[in-house]
Parts: structure tokens; sequence; C-alpha cells
């Protein structure tokens, strides 16, 4: 989206994971962008892991922190010290199939496990609780009959979430 102009006077300034085989840190690779690997398990201790993502955010000159397939629910210091200023993407409408637990394929197998009609994704701002920050923006795809949650993920993944995060990130850069 930056490429193609959609998001005008954006950078990403730094890509951070906390699993060294993410394909994340490829794609920045690929790009020029700088990457760092932080894993709550090499700090001893979250306290010791929350200021090592806080220090290397802001050394970055980032102003917002977006979450994109970043499974760890980020410590008090990075919230607090961008509060406002960091947005998740949830493959789900919330409040259904959300919470801590909720990631990844998971979201689509409680989905279709409950016979709901419509999923999709949300963007919402980041507080301490996993995904109960203010939802920006939500969008919905039907569920079909057919669907296995395979299937479905990548639906969401496509229609959903690929389009409302960088929408959120426009407004947001918007004012």
């Amino acid at each position: 989206n930056i490429k193609s102009g959609y998001l005008k006077d954006i950078e990403i300034s730094l890509v951070v994971s906390s699993n060294k085989d993410a394909y994340a840190l490829t794609r920045a690779e690929e790009n020029g962008i700088p990457s760092k690997v932080l894993s709550v398990k090499d700090f001893g201790g979250r306290d010791k892991w929350d200021e090592a993502v806080l220090d290397a955010v802001q050394e970055s000159g980032a102003e917002l922190i977006v979450l994109a397939g970043y499974l760890s629910l980020l410590g008090t210091m990075v919230i607090h010290a961008y509060s406002n200023r960091i947005i998740n993407i949830h493959p789900a409408l919330i409040p259904a199939f959300c919470g801590e637990g909720m990631y990844g394929i998971k979201p689509h197998i409680a989905a279709l496990a409950r016979g709901a009609k419509v999923s999709g994704a949300t963007v919402h701002f980041v507080n301490e609780c996993y995904d109960e920050g203010p939802i920006i923006l939500q969008k919905a795809v039907d569920v079909k009959w057919d669907d296995t949650p395979e299937v479905l993920q990548q639906r969401v993944m496509k229609e959903c979430e690929q389009v409302i995060l960088p929408k959120a990130i426009k407004l947001i850069s918007e004012g």
C-alpha cells in the first residue's frame, strides 16, 4: 500500500517479531526495512522484554505501532508510552471470537463451530487486555455452508484484513 501510493507519506521504520522465522522479517529484509527479533523468553521476564520493545520502537522513531500477526500481549510500558497510537488487526468481528488464545486459525474454527453466518476482521486500538481496545473499523464476509477454517481464514484475510488495516493506517495518518 505504500508502494502503490495508497498510503502517502508513510514509512515503516521497524519490524519487530517475537519469532525469528516470521515471514515478516523476510519481507522487511527484501524491502530494506530494519527488523529485530525480541522474544520474551530471551529477556528473563516480561518487564525487561517490555523495556526492550519500547527502546527499539522509540529508537526507530515510529509514531504508530501496527500489530499484524503479533501474538504477544504488549507490556504496559509500551502501551502507556504509545497510548492511542497502537492498533491491532484481529481476524473476527469483535466482540465475537476474541480474547486470549484467539489468534490464527482459532477464531475461524470457533465461528464455524458456533454456526456464525458472518465473520470478518476488526482493527482496534490496543490497551492492556486482549482485543478489548476501542474499535476503529470492521469488515464482514458471509460464512458459506461449505467453508473450512482454512478457506474462511483466507477469505477474511484477503477481503477484510488486507482492506481495513491499510484503511485504518490511512485514516490515522490523515488525522
